[in-house]
């Protein structure tokens, strides 16, 4: 058995449920994600993909459950401590400002903990989106829908979190900056320091990237395990539109 296998989950989510308007949309769910790897969080629109990453986030609130973080359980935190404990996350639409520079949206998650960011972590960065670097002076809200989502990473990045979570990364995207998110997602897994959450609706991407995967129907898990286990069955079932 690998070392990797041997350690304790990055993040557990047990029997986890909310309910907004009086309608249950998740119904105990249960997650583990493990150190270093990629995790894909699956299923059809509407089954509760988005709100399980609030629910685990903070920016919703749980009706039951447990959320524990690298041994913490944070269930009762706000949005920001989760974030302190190790939580970065990039949302659908991204939420970058488009009023500040490219320098200065990397600079908020950062500058809230009261620090700037080592030329080293910039460094990384650049490393990882290059474009970044070169659009540092430019507004946010110049950059195209991919040099967006490459900014909005890169400053999740900043926070030096261990749990990196992307909610549909590659939507709107062009293929090109797709594939470059891509690879960076496998140096960051490579690099050993964070496990990744990624929700994404392209299952080539997922099966590409991902290490284990959980798929999610009407606010429950209905089927998880290593990527390599995810059948034609499952995808007919529970995936294609």
């Amino acid at each position: 058995m690998s070392a990797v296998a041997t350690e304790a989950p990055t993040l557990t989510v047990r029997d986890v449920s909310v309910s907004i308007g009086g309608s249950r949309i998740l119904r105990g769910v249960n997650l583990d994600i493990r150190p270093k790897t990629v995790f894909c969080l699956m299923g059809r629109n509407g089954v509760g993909k988005t709100t399980t990453l609030k629910a685990i986030t903070g920016l919703m609130d749980a009706n039951a459950g447990h959320v524990n973080l690298l041994g913490t359980e944070i269930s009762r935190m706000s949005p920001e401590k989760r974030a302190l404990k190790g939580i970065g996350f990039v949302p659908q639409g991204r939420e970058i400002f488009p009023q500040l520079t490219v320098e200065e949206n990397l600079y908020v998650g950062t500058i809230a903990r009261g620090r700037k960011p080592k030329k080293e972590e910039l460094d990384r960065v650049f490393t990882l989106f290059p474009i970044i670097k070169e659009f540092l002076p430019r507004k946010g809200g110049m950059l195209s829908g991919g040099q967006q989502q490459q900014l909005a990473i890169g400053r999740a990045l900043l926070t030096r979190p261990k749990l990196l979570i992307l909610d549909e990364p590659t939507e709107g995207i062009q293929p090109n900056i797709i594939d470059q998110i891509g690879d960076a997602i496998k140096m960051l897994r490579d690099e050993g320091e964070m496990a990744i959450l990624l929700v994404e609706q392209y299952l080539d991407f997922c099966k590409e990237l991902g290490d284990d995967f959980a798929i999610l129907e009407r606010g429950r898990v209905a089927a998880d395990g290593p990527m390599s286990g995810l059948s034609e069955e499952l995808i007919k079932e529970f995936l294609t539109v």
